[in-house]
């Protein structure tokens, strides 16, 4: 055997993949993962229906989770300033009042803003419904005008419209066997319905009281779930995962820093403009759309309708002027503003900002537009570290080194 054919041989045998229990525990994760997907994709609606239930058990948690992490923005910087008193003030009973005293703070501020603004918004849409709704006899009155002059200006080109008459003995019966064939399916709605809205609202007092529990005992918490990942995993894989979830939280928290700051910057914008155009209700309607642009589009779209709505039957010309104003608004939000704030604030670039937000509404909706920066800082920064690890001990030019 000739000495090259010897070395290839050896090659080959060098590359074979050894039999050991790593190898055995790698082929079983991949069959069991195939059979799990592949069972997923055969019972896709026993799937969403498990998940379904999964989440509905879980929602309060998460929705107190994601409460208590908006609170913590404000925790935080309150709990710095605190900190902030001369040692030689403080007292034994100072430095155990912090976190209670800065997270009551913290959940007044968070909760106070927003009953301010519904209590601020909804006693005048009630007032505006209320005057809209004894008008509306006058408005039907001249529509009928306005439908009696067309037909007649029809009429003068041979254009005939059918006569509409409306046999109200007819309508009741009809109307009482309705309610005869689905009075029972009525009530169960409500009865549906009723239930609903109970549930909502205790799944939601319980989210406070999670999220509460969750702000006060955050440090021992989290030393808690090190000290569990350390047990299970090995350092240097533990030490990454504690790593990715500083990153992720640090990421979310200058995303949420972001929102509310571009939230300003809109509302400002926005009273200023009815202020120039002199607009109705420019200080209750900007604290509205400021308020709606934390959700994107969506939010974008109730905050017009309402703000028109309010303007709408005290200056209906107005009323498109301000449709207008809030279009050309949410152009300069869409195309500057949120990509230099937000896109900044999370060291995101402005154009990956607009990718990653059209992507995940496409995919997910208003929740993939509303943490898809997040998400995509997250792997953005990933991608830097890995790029940087690749680059590390190799002869590139320094303007590509960072």
């Amino acid at each position: 055997m000739k000495k090259d054919d010897f070395n290839e041989n050896k090659n080959h045998e060098e590359e074979k993949i050894p039999l050991n229990k790593k190898t055995l525990k790698f082929v079983l994760t991949i069959i069991t993962f195939t059979l799990l997907l592949s069972w997923v994709l055969n019972h896709t609606s026993s799937f969403t229906g498990i998940l379904g239930n999964i989440l509905s058990l879980l929602s309060p948690f998460l929705i107190g989770a994601c409460l208590a992490f908006v609170i913590n923005t404000i925790l935080k910087p309150l709990e710095k300033l605190w900190e902030k008193v001369p040692k030689k003030k403080r007292t034994k009973y100072f430095d155990k009042a912090k976190r209670p005293v800065c997270l009551a703070f913290s959940t007044i501020i968070v909760f106070g803003a927003v009953f301010a603004i519904l209590f601020m918004i909804i006693p005048q849409l009630v007032e505006t419904i209320s005057s809209f709704a004894s008008m509306l006899p006058e408005y039907i009155k001249n529509l009928e005008g306005l439908l009696d002059k067309a037909m007649k200006a029809l009429e003068r080109y041979n254009f005939v419209l059918p006569s509409i008459e409306l046999d109200w003995s007819k309508a009741g019966e009809l109307l009482n066997k309705f309610l005869d064939n689905y009075a029972d399916s009525f009530i169960n709605k409500t009865v549906d319905i009723t239930t609903s809205i109970v549930t909502v609202i205790v799944n939601f007092v319980i989210a406070i009281f999670f999220s509460l529990y969750v702000l006060s005992q955050k440090e021992k918490i989290g030393r808690h779930f090190k000290r569990f990942l350390y047990a299970m995993r090995p350092k240097r894989k533990a030490e990454k995962i504690i790593a990715f979830i500083d990153l992720t939280s640090e990421t979310f928290s200058k995303f949420v820093t972001g929102q509310l700051l571009e939230a300003v910057i809109i509302g400002v914008l926005c009273f200023i403009g009815m202020l120039i155009l002199q607009i109705p209700y420019p200080a209750m309607i900007s604290v509205l759309i400021g308020f709606t642009a934390l959700i994107p589009v969506f939010g974008a779209l109730f905050g017009t309708i309402v703000g028109a709505l309010l303007i709408l039957l005290v200056a209906p010309m107005k009323a498109v002027w301000f449709v207008i104003f809030i279009i050309v608004l949410q152009q300069i939000e869409t195309n500057l503003i949120y990509p230099k704030v937000v896109g900044k604030t999370v060291g995101l670039p402005g154009i990956l900002v607009l990718v990653s937000v059209s992507i995940g509404g496409s995919a997910f909706g208003i929740a993939g537009m509303l943490f898809s920066v997040p998400v995509c800082t997250v792997l953005y920064c990933v991608y830097k570290e890995f790029i940087a690890k690749k680059l590390k001990g190799k002869d590139v030019p320094e303007d590509l080194k960072d």
